[in-house]
Order: structure tokens, then C-alpha cells, then sequence
């Protein structure tokens, strides 16, 4: 079984067919997905998805992107909505500094906010970091300090350096389609020092389709291709992979109920 531990199944690109989506994604060995909240505010309608589906799960949390929108949103708000059975996780949140869509200070205050969240609830924190390694891995450790959260850090793209920083802190790393894609040569380079008890992938569906659909929109099903290319990296079969990432997976996302079979 593989597990997609990161796609937004409330996007538009999967209004229409998403029954179909997820039906294809556990044929092709998908037995859990997580759809991402990027708006506490829109997060009933992740939510409903989680609820439609069995194999569906979701998180609670605003996007960088989104913080300066969200800075109302407490701690309280976080751990009161996580109490669902099936949001198993807080987030995405983080530091984007490639789009900077929302002011630094704002995005670096609402990171903090969901970090006492996953505190507070044990649920792990799906982090977002682009082109701000050095911040994040100040946070991360400052955070850490005040006292221990699970995290993983999602579709890794960033330096060395910060996934080190990371595994160190107790985290996670998550790879997903850019593993695949022929200049991402260093990032494979990272993946195979990344230790194999820390090691997810996803597909940040519908974006970042992996090769052979690199181009197209993504979706869950397509977390194989990823996790083909991260056994190739690492010298391992993809049956290994599978089994490595999914153990993974639930050991870190530990509401998530883990079923017998594909689809159970």
C-alpha cells in the first residue's frame, strides 16, 4: 500500500470527477490520502471531502500564502477543529518567501500559532517552506526548544542543510513529483542521505505532476511514480518503498486508523 500524504482534493481542478480521482488512486494501491487545508476559513469544505470518502482524511490550517487573511485564527480555533476523527493533522503552514503573497512577519506569526497547535494536540504539523531555509530552521529550532512537535516538512524542495536541521528536530521529509524530474539531481542527492524511518511521499496534487505526466495535472494515484523514482534513489524495490513510507506514515500520523488492505 502507498499513501498520499499531501494533495487538495478541494481545489477546483477536481470539482467534477473527484469520485473518479480517488477511485483511480486506490486501484492503483492508494489506500489513505490527505487533503490539505489552506484556509481555516474554507475548511468545512475539506472537511466534507474527508467525510465523502473513506479512504480520505484531511488537516486544519492556513497557507503562508494566506496567513495575513488569518491571523484571528487561535490556537483554540486549531485544536477545537482538529478534534474531528478525521483530521489527523495541522496545517499546511509555514514560511514562502519565493512569493511572498503575504507579508513575512504575518506568515512567520501564524507558523508559530499552528506550531502550538501540533504542540497542544500531538497531531503533526504539515510545514511549507520555500526559499527561507535559514528562517524556518531558526523557527524550528526556537520552537523545538519551548518543547517537542511532530512536523513534516512537505514537498521538499529546500537545501542539505534545513532537512538535516530537521531529521535532527525529529521530523519528516516528504518528497513528491519534483523527485522525478531530471534537473532535480541534488534533491535525489538529499533523499537518499534522508534516514529511511523519516522518509514520506506525496504528490501536492493537482500541482507537480511527476514524469511520465510532468506537465498535467496531478493527482493521487501518481504518488507511485514518486515513490518508483525515491527506490531508485535509495536502492530500494518499490515494494520496499512502499512499505517503508507507509510504516512511516502512520507511525508519524498516528490518528489515522491503518487499514488491512487497500481501500479497507
Amino acid at each position: 500500500m502507498l499513501v498520499d500524504s499531501h494533495c487538495h482534493l478541494d481545489f477546483p481542478d477536481f470539482a467534477e470527477g473527484r469520485a473518479t480521482v480517488v477511485a483511480r488512486a486506490v486501484a492503483a494501491g492508494v489506500g489513505r490520502m490527505v487533503t490539505i487545508s489552506t484556509r481555516v476559513k474554507r475548511f468545512s469544505q475539506v472537511l466534507e471531502i474527508a467525510e465523502t470518502f473513506d479512504e480520505v482524511y484531511c488537516s486544519v490550517g492556513t497557507h503562508p500564502h494566506n496567513a495575513a487573511e488569518e491571523l484571528d485564527v487561535t490556537v483554540d480555533d486549531l485544536v477545537r477543529l482538529s478534534a474531528h476523527r478525521k483530521v489527523v493533522a495541522i496545517g499546511e503552514a509555514g514560511l514562502d518567501y519565493f512569493y511572498d503573497h503575504a507579508p513575512r512577519d504575518a506568515q512567520a506569526r501564524g507558523f508559530r500559532t499552528h506550531i502550538a497547535a501540533a504542540r497542544v494536540t500531538g497531531l503533526p504539523l504539515v510545514i511549507h517552506s520555500r526559499d527561507a531555509d535559514d528562517d524556518m530552521a531558526d523557527i524550528l529550532e526556537e520552537e523545538t526548544g519551548k518543547g517537542a512537535f511532530p512536523f513534516i516538512l512537505h514537498c521538499f524542495s529546500s537545501g542539505r542543510r534545513l532537512a538535516e536541521i530537521g531529521v535532527a528536530l525529529g521530523g519528516y521529509v516528504s518528497f513528491s513529483g519534483i523527485l522525478t524530474f531530471k534537473n532535480s539531481a541534488e534533491l535525489r542527492a538529499v533523499a537518499a542521505d534522508v534516514p529511511r524511518d523519516r522518509l514520506l511521499v506525496e504528490t501536492d496534487a493537482p500541482y507537480l505532476a511527476p514524469i511520465p505526466f510532468r506537465g498535467k495535472r496531478n493527482e493521487p494515484a501518481y504518488v507511485a511514480h514518486t515513490a518508483k523514482v525515491l527506490a531508485e534513489t535509495i536502492g530500494f524495490s518499490e515494494a520496499e518503498i512502499a512499505d517503508i513510507t507507509t510504516d512511516n506514515f502512520f507511525r508519524l500520523f498516528r490518528k489515522m486508523p491503518r487499514p488491512s488492505a487497500p481501500g479497507a
